[in-house]
């Protein structure tokens, strides 16, 4: 399954915007080895660069076509294809920074005390993961799959939510950290476009459902998803349309 780097650019600024929140939080003066980890098309690690300009920073991401365009946008700085799950540093870091990545991999009982294995002693792990798949965002997709006759083609899709409450965080990375901070922010998003929440999820939770489809139950799939997400998040008076949307931000000290 591939990635959209265009669609999920569509809405660069409001994905942008809790990365920047993350990296504000973190309590590192001047860190020499940085991964950002699940990269995606590169839209954050220039950041990353731009606040700690001496370190070594390397892009670590499953999907080629988004590490063609980091890869296009910063040919400076150093990408690497590999899954976040199974990644492990040669050397031991002192920054892994992971926005809106790690979602989509499961065991986070198992992965994220083991993602700390790989930091220095003083080293910080930052997390950035959405919560919000009680939401239409996400609890619409199975309506739109009984509408469409689609249900059975796409069960093994349905899961539940692949992130936790943040005591469930507490509870794995405490014993592991000797600092740790964990805060949730529920960001109400502008949007502008006929149908951007459905736009938006395009990008990101509905690419595996589409994925899984083939014509025409793709497209009747997708319009009946459409149609129930256009009608959960209507527009407001001036025409725009507001996106609730829960993250979950994370940052450990080793």
């Amino acid at each position: 399954m591939s990635w959209d780097p265009s669609q999920y650019l569509s809405f660069s600024d409001h994905r942008l915007r809790p990365a920047l929140d993350l990296l504000a939080r973190i309590p590192l003066t001047a860190p020499q080895s940085i991964i950002d980890l699940g990269c995606g098309p590169g839209n954050v690690t220039p950041y990353l660069a731009r606040r700690w300009p001496d370190a070594q920073i390397t892009g670590i991401d499953s999907s080629p076509e988004m590490l063609d365009r980091a890869r296009a946008s910063l040919p400076y700085l150093t990408w690497r294809e590999a899954d976040a799950g199974q990644w492990r540093a040669a050397q031991p870091v002192d920054l892994i920074f992971s926005n809106a990545c790690l979602h989509w991999l499961p065991d986070h009982a198992r992965l994220f005390p083991a993602l700390m294995d790989n930091l220095k002693p003083g080293g910080v792990l930052a997390i950035q993961i959405p919560r919000n798949f009680s939401r239409p965002t996400h609890s619409l997709v199975l309506g739109a799959a009984e509408q469409a006759g689609v249900t059975e083609q796409l069960t093994g899709l349905f899961a539940p939510p692949p992130t936790q409450e943040p005591q469930f965080y507490y509870d794995c990375l405490a014993p592991v950290s000797t600092g740790l901070e964990i805060w949730e922010s529920d960001y109400l998003q502008v949007l502008e476009g006929d149908n951007p929440v459905a736009d938006w999820t395009k990008g990101t939770w509905l690419r595996p459902f589409l994925a899984a489809l083939e014509e025409p139950d793709k497209s009747r799939f997708e319009e009946s998803y459409r149609a129930l997400i256009k009608k959960a998040y209507p527009k407001q008076g001036d025409g725009k349309t507001l996106l609730p949307f829960l993250r979950l931000f994370l940052v450990a000290t080793k």
